[in-house]
């Protein structure tokens, strides 16, 4: 089975590149800049996908087409709505087009829980809308799908758009955490790996067609995710809470009334909490210090 992941060189795309190519998947990666990560067996396309041409053609041959492109950053995407409207809606309808003309087994588009809610602004509403032209690819050309609504990702490879790296690079750079939120904001993190595993279980047939929701099995309060932090970290680092209004941010739920409902995926296996944030933060202190420091924080 060949796969393509657009948005391959990116966060969670990466992993489930990765994780396709474990799983004896052909696996090319479409984005607009080298992964960091491509394997000697996966292939490369450098490209944009509001490049109708360069998709259709690259599209050719594929079974499964993953989309991971496009303006993934909230705050990103709140001062940026052309451009939102350009990669998450336009750019996935050139996706789903290609698909169609490449008669593609199964479309795969990375959603956010944010469809669910008024928050999110823009960034929400691409969401929201390019899901709706996903259900209506199927009903008017048929082509079947599954749409992932994905939570608080965190892991190795994230960057200063992933929550949990911005907070641990303070704690290594500065010594200090300053939080622009409340102590009771609450999230479901969940480990990038997880989240990439259950990314290609989902090419089983029993989910076709489907919405599905993908975050973490614990929740966790702002104030006890900084606390473990700064344990990791044998309690050096000063914590501060600057309660800004975030824009476009949830607190407690991202959840209103939206009649598509779907369903919550968990793994029966996963990484910690605790253990995921030390592997972060040994990459992190990596690529801050260099591997030649020594590293000697404990859980």
């Amino acid at each position: 089975m060949k796969a393509i992941v657009f948005g391959g060189s990116g966060f969670i795309g990466s992993y489930v590149a990765d994780e396709l190519t474990n799983r004896k998947f052909d696996v090319t990666i479409f984005d607009l800049k080298e992964s960091l990560y491509c394997r000697e067996n996966q292939k490369m396309i450098i490209g944009n996908i509001l490049d109708v041409d360069l998709v259709l053609d690259s599209i050719k041959g594929f079974d499964i087409v993953y989309n991971f492109a496009g303006l993934a950053d909230i705050d990103e995407a709140i001062n940026n709505p052309i451009d939102t409207i350009k990669l998450n809606i336009l750019g996935n309808a050139n996706i789903m087009e290609a698909c169609i003309q490449n008669m593609v087994k199964r479309f795969v588009f990375a959603s956010s829980i944010y469809v669910f809610s008024k928050k999110g602004l823009f960034y929400g509403i691409s969401k929201q809308s390019s899901e709706r032209f996903v259900d209506a690819y199927l009903e008017r050309f048929n082509l079947e799908y599954t749409i992932i609504r994905y939570g608080s990702l965190y892991g190795p490879r994230a960057d200063h758009r992933n929550g949990i790296y911005r907070l641990l690079k303070q704690a290594i750079e500065k010594g200090r955490i300053v939080y622009r939120g409340d102590s009771e904001d609450t999230r479901e993190y969940i480990h990038v790996r997880d989240a990439a595993a259950l990314s290609v279980d989902i090419l089983d047939d029993k989910y076709k067609n489907k919405h599905l929701i993908l975050t973490g099995v614990e929740k966790y309060k702002y104030d006890e995710l900084l606390k473990m932090i700064s344990e990791i970290f044998e309690n050096k680092i000063e914590v501060e809470y600057s309660c800004d209004n975030m824009d476009g941010h949830y607190t407690i739920t991202p959840y209103a009334f939206h009649p598509t409902i779907g369903k919550k995926l968990v793994s029966n296996s996963y990484v910690d909490l605790g253990q995921g944030l030390l592997e972060c933060i040994a990459d992190i202190h990596n690529d801050v210090h260099g591997k030649s420091q020594d590293f000697n924080i404990r859980l």
